[in-house]
């Protein structure tokens, strides 16, 4: 029998498990320093309004990765789900990502698609050839206007900074349309599951050669020489005791709020101007449109920097972290028998559906 060792339970974590449990001869344990499977995806029922929680924030599966998607539906009912974000500046309400509905409202104007690429056209800030950074990424794309609107507030609330302290490649993930799609997403596969992500993770870690340790956190006294191989999902830095640094994230913090009825009209709306204090609300009875609630339940979302006792969200990889990172990096590179997977153990931002294809490929070319 060989021994397996993984640290953490998110979908990295839980993707290697189930691959691996399909060998009887593999011994897989899990440990988790959560009280729960299942990451940041977790999802449970609210206890005074039945709706299903997306405990961690909303979470939206979408892929253009049809071997990723194939795979996901193993373990779920996937109910198709187009994500329609709206956000809210100077007190009207506009769709997001910009798209020619938003051009239109926002400039008071009838453009058809061509005559809209030509004004934005028109706009964009000539005299910047490559960007350095958010902003000027920004200005060059879509101009002054549309970028004090609905980037500057949003993205100096979300990162806890200023947009020119950030790489311009942030930016690079929002899309710009000519038409009337306010579809976030641009993936073909987009849906949530029928009765949330928690399911998925019961039935792929249902093996009986699969073991989960909940409320046990690894450390650097352990000894994992027992087992054959070790995936660690975790963060990189805590892994090697911050040896040389702290790597920073930003992370987020919810409000909550119950209602009668329908809060908001829509599962998440953005806050765009920098006078309100957060950055978004989500309503989640709006993420099971195919579910009948009385009452509703929301949160007000806040972000800032992420703390010691705080869950890491989002790699901020300015240069000082990117420094520190490479160092981590080179002791990993060091180590036999152990891998390093996921968005807190590689630093990196990654989705869903990213995540679980880079545990597949991982497994199908090693295993």
């Amino acid at each position: 029998m060989k021994k397996y060792l993984i640290i953490g339970s998110g979908f990295s974590g839980a993707v290697i498990a189930e691959k691996l449990s399909k060998n009887p001869e593999n011994k897989i344990t899990i440990i988790e320093e959560r009280d729960h499977i299942g990451g940041n995806c977790y999802t449970e029922r609210d206890s005074e309004t039945n709706v299903m929680i997306h405990k961690y924030g909303p979470h939206i599966f979408n892929t253009d990765n049809k071997e990723v998607w194939d795979y996901i539906q193993q373990f779920c009912e996937m109910i198709p789900f187009i994500n329609r974000v709206k956000t809210i500046y100077k007190g009207k309400v506009y769709s997001l990502p910009i798209n020619l509905h938003t051009i239109n409202q926002f400039f008071d104007k009838s453009f058809n698609p061509e005559e809209a690429k030509e004004f934005i056209n028109s706009i964009s800030d000539k005299t910047i050839d490559e960007p350095k950074n958010f902003e000027e990424q920004a200005m060059k794309f879509i101009g002054k206007d549309l970028y004090k609107a609905f980037f500057y507030g949003y993205t100096k609330k979300q990162w806890g900074c200023e947009p020119t302290e950030l790489p311009a490649t942030i930016l690079k993930r929002l899309p710009v349309r000519f038409n009337y799609d306010d579809n976030y997403y641009v993936n073909p596969y987009q849906g949530i599951p029928k009765n949330g992500y928690t399911e998925i993770f019961e039935n792929m870690l249902s093996a009986s050669n699969i073991e989960v340790k909940l409320n046990t956190k690894f450390d650097s006294s352990w000894d994992l020489s027992e087992y054959e191989h070790t995936f660690y999902t975790g963060p990189i830095d805590s892994f090697f005791d911050f040896k040389y640094g702290r790597l920073s994230y930003r992370t987020v913090y919810f409000e909550k709020y119950v209602s009668d009825g329908d809060y908001q009209g829509n599962p998440v709306i953005n806050y765009a101007d920098p006078e309100i204090s957060y950055t978004r609300v989500h309503e989640h009875k709006h993420f099971t449109p195919w579910e009948s609630h009385d009452k509703t339940v929301y949160f007000k979302e806040y972000s800032k920097e992420t703390l010691e006792t705080d869950v890491p969200y989002y790699p901020k990889r300015l240069k000082s972290d990117m420094d520190i990172y490479e160092k981590y990096q080179n002791d990993v590179n060091n180590l036999n028998n152990i891998t390093f997977l996921g968005r807190l153990a590689t630093y990196r931002y990654m989705d869903m559906h990213h995540v679980i294809g880079e545990a597949l490929d991982l497994i199908d070319k090693n295993y």
